[in-house]
């Protein structure tokens, strides 16, 4: 029973991913983790492999601004680093962390938008 809800889902969402390509364009898709493997599995058409790059671009785009965010809160923080701020874990070091785990994401979206405009341009 669970096998035949999962092949319909997987049924209806590779049918419904010529229609998300305007949601996609848009930038404001947003796909649960089991969504967006589901669509991975089921990507065979240019078309599906163009909406899952522009997922991923958005995602990039997304934490490259959070970075871009982070960056100045580090440089704010790291200029008062005095007394109980002196302590680990300092508030500098937390900004530090978070603008490295942002630009880090922000790569491994890059790197998935790139696999996937890859795999649109071979098949077309």
């Amino acid at each position: 029973m669970k096998k035949l809800i999962l092949s319909a889902t997987a049924v209806i969402l590779a049918g419904a991913m010529p229609c998300a390509v305007h949601a996609a364009s848009a930038a404001s898709a947003t796909y649960s983790r089991a969504e967006l493997q589901s669509m991975i599995r089921a990507a065979r058409t240019p078309q599906q492999f163009l909406i899952l790059s522009g997922y991923f671009r958005a995602r990039q785009m997304y934490f490259q601004q959070q970075a871009a965010a982070e960056k100045v809160e580090w440089e704010r923080r790291s200029q008062n680093i005095v007394g109980i701020q002196a302590k680990y874990p300092r508030p500098v070091d937390s900004s530090r962390n978070r603008y490295e785990y942002f630009t880090y994401e922000a790569s491994q979206m890059g790197t998935q938008a790139d696999h996937f405009e890859g795999l649109a341009s071979a098949r077309q």
